[in-house]
């Protein structure tokens, strides 16, 4: 099968060439899928995409007039993919469902630990040969109330970890997971408890017309003063005015994020020589107790050999007529 994987990163091309093993005939390219780069793809039975491709409506009309009967993602989450027209078109589209929760779930308590020892600026005063301690004052973790939004196999993960940390926990999904329950403590309420009685709150939710800025200034508004807010998950579950405006008033007293939700065009690109064209952006990396991460959480030896794994199977059952269970399309 010949197949163009779009977006490729030097960091994933190894790991998808040893998964391969020459079973696949596939074409490496930098650039992303968009309605205009869609034509690159004339040739190929399949595509594959990243979370910052676009496979709109108008791309997935082109790509099936050029031919391309399949898409693999190299991703859990396909919000940049229009799966009903997809399905129109009768292209055949599946994701990658879980190539590494730890990766996910540990990258978060990084944040979260980096913020609140202040690392950062800890770093930086050492580089400047300052060793004074003033203004490096955290918290322990031990006792304090962690708010887990999205139980599922990242969230969970981020339980158990805190759980070892002694933290208290409390949960919201619209699916309960009684294991979680009994073996680290979690106990599920509605969102709105969650906001108001936790410490610190982490994300671990898909993007969905549901979730679309779900994190907005309600919530804020009932949050406790100072808590911190970690997000792994999309940028855009947040609402990025509503939390700066927090972030200003001292509501949020800081911020781990490694998704942006105008991300799109900025995220994994070098622009140390180009500043990006993005203000609030720009306000939220200057801000100390803001910590910013270019949607890496996923980046581990682990994760990327599960990934690539994964996106050679899915053409693998494609080639061979097999029943795929990542299909997203019916």
């Amino acid at each position: 099968m010949k197949v163009l994987v779009y977006s490729t990163r030097d960091f994933e091309k190894s790991y998808l060439e040893n998964a391969n093993n020459g079973k696949h005939t596939l074409t490496f390219t930098k650039e992303a899928l968009s309605s205009k780069t869609a034509i690159n793809a004339i040739g190929y039975d399949a595509i594959s995409i990243f979370s910052a491709d676009e496979a709109c409506f108008i791309t997935i009309e082109k790509l099936r007039g050029f031919g391309v009967k399949y898409i693999s993602l190299r991703s859990v989450g396909h919000d940049n993919v229009n799966l009903k027209a997809a399905e129109r078109e009768g292209i055949k589209v599946a994701n990658v469902p879980a190539y590494s929760p730890n990766a996910i779930a540990e990258h978060a308590v990084t944040l979260l630990l980096a913020l609140n020892r202040k690392l950062i600026e800890a770093n930086d005063n050492i580089r400047r040969f300052n060793f004074e301690l003033n203004h490096l004052t955290g918290f322990d973790l031990n006792g304090k109330t962690v708010g887990i939004i999205g139980t599922g196999k990242i969230g969970s993960v981020m339980a158990k970890i805190m759980h070892g940390f002694g933290c208290k926990l409390l949960g919201h999904d619209l699916e309960e997971d009684g294991l979680i329950t009994q073996q680290y403590g979690l106990q599920y309420v509605t969102l709105k408890n969650l906001c108001e009685d936790s410490d610190i709150i982490s994300i671990h939710l898909p993007l969905n017309s549901e979730t679309h800025h779900l994190i907005n200034e309600d919530l804020f508004d009932i949050m406790k003063e100072g808590v911190y807010l970690i997000n792994t998950a999309r940028g855009a579950i947040v609402n990025t005015d509503d939390l700066v405006k927090a972030l200003d008033d001292k509501k949020v007293g800081a911020y781990g994020m490694d998704v942006y939700e105008h991300e799109k065009g900025i995220f994994f690109k070098d622009l140390s020589h180009d500043t990006p064209d993005d203000d609030t952006l720009i306000k939220l990396i200057a801000m100390p107790n803001v910590l910013v991460t270019g949607h890496q959480a996923f980046l581990t030896n682990e994760a990327l050999t599960n990934i690539a794994e994964t996106t050679i199977y899915n053409l693998d059952c494609w080639k061979n007529n097999k029943l795929n269970e990542n299909e997203l399309t019916g």
